[in-house]
């Protein structure tokens, strides 16, 4: 048995079958019904902007569609449709990023997440729902924390999940995880806001 077939998830064991047999129009398909989804999600995760979402996963379905017949099965189908996905969603970052040095000048998230601690209480009080609350503060996070935290709370996927979407060891995705929690409890601190009562129907 070859490496992907063998290591490939349950459902997606008969796509491998049909890439196999040169079946690729209807692989595509069912790679679509099975994935559309996550890669989105992804890309919402990856790019917090669900305009430039949809470009990015359109963009990735039209280059593996074109890759599929490439397809060599060194990794699973999960883990090489993330990667294009990854691939593309971080062009557009550059490309963003790129603009924004042309006009306003570079935007880095670890900068932006230094000034978390600039929101008064003042401030926060003026948010009457929560959950927005906690959805600022998760943006103020750096990078790698914030999107860890999105895939793992926000769309409810596991640590295995989040790794492989993300190219990322599991050990990383756990301390992400916990980095992440400790800087919202600290935000949450400073406002007098952790009382977990407050939260119980508020958490991602």
């Amino acid at each position: 048995m070859q490496p992907a077939l063998a290591d490939a998830a349950p459902g997606d064991r008969d796509l491998i079958e049909m890439l196999r047999g040169g079946a690729h129009e209807p692989a595509f398909a069912q790679l679509l019904q099975r994935y559309e989804g996550k890669v989105y999600r992804l890309c919402c995760a990856l790019l917090r902007d669900t305009t430039q979402a949809q470009d990015a996963a359109q963009e990735s379905w039209v280059r593996i569609w074109k890759a599929l017949p490439r397809y060599d099965e060194r990794a699973s189908l999960s883990t090489w449709i993330y990667t294009i996905t990854r691939n593309r969603c971080l062009s557009a970052l550059e490309r963003r990023r790129a603009l924004a040095s042309l006009s306003d000048g570079p935007v880095d998230d670890e900068v932006q997440a230094l000034h978390a601690g600039d929101v008064t209480p003042d401030e926060a009080s003026e948010h009457d729902d929560r959950c927005a609350l906690l959805r600022e503060l998760v943006e103020l996070l750096p990078e790698r924390q914030r999107r860890v935290l999105t895939l793992f709370y926000y769309e409810g996927r596991s640590v295995a999940e989040a790794a492989e979407m993300l190219g990322m060891p599991a050990g990383s995705v756990k301390t992400a995880l916990f980095r992440a929690r400790a800087a919202l409890g600290e935000q949450l601190r400073r406002r007098g806001l952790d009382d977990p009562r407050l939260w119980l129907e508020t958490g991602p």
